[in-house]
């Protein structure tokens, strides 16, 4: 037995090697689509490129799959029978407050894009669009979820007035009732606390959270910002401003 243990070492490396082989899984995508060939393109399109996909051709379709399997992306038609884009963003984010959402419509409406941002939406993007402006948007979110992910290895732990925030839980908490944040919830508090009472730049923020600071990004951002505002009423030595032209302003004792 002693002889297998000193041997071990070169085989738990082959394991580990195995093991870490496995963990890198295909990324599985729920596309609730009911033009069926829209769907059936984007789902060999992006099945092309790596992606595991599950089409569903209606809201109430795609909910019972979201219920019964486990994803790591959705992608939302809002304009859907039995049940639209915005209902079932509605049940998904019931079930799992981080899975990345972006929504598709062949609307342009102004109103629609802030309701799909204020639903939580990660990105939103109109029809008729290209299949390499689809995929790099998937890319952008993964790759924002993932470094979010390795910022969450670090302690990071706020107090101000009389409300803690603890980012690597997602949680602010105020007279130990807890309030669950959202993942850009969390970053974007986190941005406004490391620079508490200082003014936090737009562009500062868009760029860390969302990577790109376009006109869509700033508006799903002020949804955040407005969110974060209602969070933080209790306290009213706690004022989350906005600081006109400029950014946003986090004033605390």
């Amino acid at each position: 037995m002693t002889r297998n243990r000193e041997k071990a070492p070169h085989l738990l490396f082959n394991y580990q090697s195995f093991k870490n082989k496995k963990m890198q899984k295909k990324v599985k995508i729920l596309l609730a689509e009911d033009d069926k060939n829209l769907g059936n393109i984007l789902q060999a399109y992006l099945a092309a490129k790596g992606f595991e996909v599950m089409l569903t051709a209606n809201g109430k379709e795609a909910l019972e799959r979201f219920k019964r399997d486990e994803f790591d992306f959705c992608i939302l038609d809002i304009m859907m029978p039995v049940m639209d884009g915005f209902t079932l963003a509605k049940e998904i984010r019931k079930m799992d407050k981080e899975i990345p959402l972006l929504f598709l419509t062949a609307k342009s409406m102004q109103e629609d894009k802030v309701k799909g941002f204020e639903l939580g939406a990660d990105d939103y993007l109109t029809k008729p669009f290209s299949m390499e402006e689809l995929l790099l948007r998937i890319r952008a979110i993964m790759r924002r979820i993932e470094n979010a992910g390795e910022t969450k290895t670090d302690k990071m732990y706020f107090t101000f007035g009389k409300y803690s925030f603890d980012y690597n839980r997602q949680v602010l908490v105020l007279n130990k009732k807890e309030q669950k944040l959202t993942s850009k919830e969390a970053d974007l508090l986190r941005l406004l606390c490391e620079n508490m009472n200082k003014v936090l730049d737009r562009s500062v923020a868009l760029n860390k959270i969302w990577y790109d600071d376009s006109y869509f990004n700033a508006r799903s951002m002020d949804v955040y910002i407005t969110k974060l505002r209602k969070y933080l009423k209790e306290d009213p030595t706690v004022e989350l401003i906005n600081v006109h032209g400029v950014g946003f302003k986090l004033i605390a004792p």
